[in-house]
């Protein structure tokens, strides 16, 4: 198996920006793949464990090439060894690895995740949707095109979602109320709407002062540092070969 089997170019377009968080979303659909390859083969028909291993070592050249192109390591220095080398140990050592990085990953996105969202009160909640719903009737009422009507009232439903789940993430907010002044800067009766601005701002203040109250119960420091991603194991420095001299050498040396 090779890229072309692990990954549809729709797959690769749509991989996210960051490296880490793209190595992992590739990754994970490269790991499907193989296991629906390997679950199609009998292990124990010699042919078909011999294809087994092909996709197996196809795996490993794969994940090792996304490791390099995304500058992800351990990956982009390991070394993928040649065929003849290659065997069912080295294959589960490279998924101990892979679910080794994968775990750090997923831990240190979900802290940093629970970091940028805030419990918010069932008043303040309700407090918010009532806003949402003076801008839905402040957006129909305004003269705009019905395509851009739609993906405003989009970008309202997305909201009323995330606030219908037990935390809510801060920076979803954020993304959702300037992705409405994007669109609505195109629009003359929303651009200088002061009503939009204030139902917007107000919106804002709310969240702004709930995530205070969330940090000042959770007593959260002002920084946290992001973690490094560590390697599975410490590799051991490569040692040179020694030099055996000979202890006749001596007798060969003119002074």
């Amino acid at each position: 198996m090779n890229v072309f089997d692990f990954f549809t170019q729709d797959e690769l377009d749509d991989a996210p920006e960051d490296g880490a968080q793209a190595f992992a979303y590739l990754v994970r659909i490269a790991q499907t793949r193989l296991a629906d390859r390997c679950r199609a083969l009998d292990d124990e028909d010699r042919i078909q464990y011999s294809m087994i291993e092909e996709a197996r070592y196809g795996f490993m050249n794969t994940v090792v090439g996304l490791g390099k192109s995304l500058g992800v390591e351990p990956f982009s220095s390991m070394e993928v060894p040649r065929y003849d080398d290659f065997n069912e140990s080295t294959h589960r050592q490279l998924r101990a690895d892979i679910d080794h990085y994968l775990t750090q990953l997923v831990v240190g996105n979900a802290r940093q995740a629970r970091r940028d969202s805030i419990k918010v009160a069932p008043a303040v909640k309700e407090t918010i949707r009532t806003h949402l719903h003076h801008i839905k009737v402040h957006l129909d009422k305004a003269t705009m095109p019905e395509a851009k009507r739609a993906t405003l009232h989009a970008k309202l439903a997305e909201f009323e979602t995330a606030l219908e789940k037990d935390r809510l993430n801060v920076l979803a907010v954020g993304r959702v109320v300037l992705e409405i002044l994007s669109v609505s800067c195109n629009v003359l009766a929303l651009a200088d709407s002061a009503t939009l601005q204030r139902l917007l701002t107000t919106v804002m203040v709310d969240v702004a002062e709930a995530k205070a109250a969330d940090d000042e119960q959770r007593r959260l420091p002002p920084v946290e540092p992001i973690q490094a991603i560590l390697p599975p194991r410490r590799e051991e420095p490569k040692r040179g070969k020694r030099l055996d001299f000979s202890a006749d050498l001596d007798d060969e040396i003119p002074f």
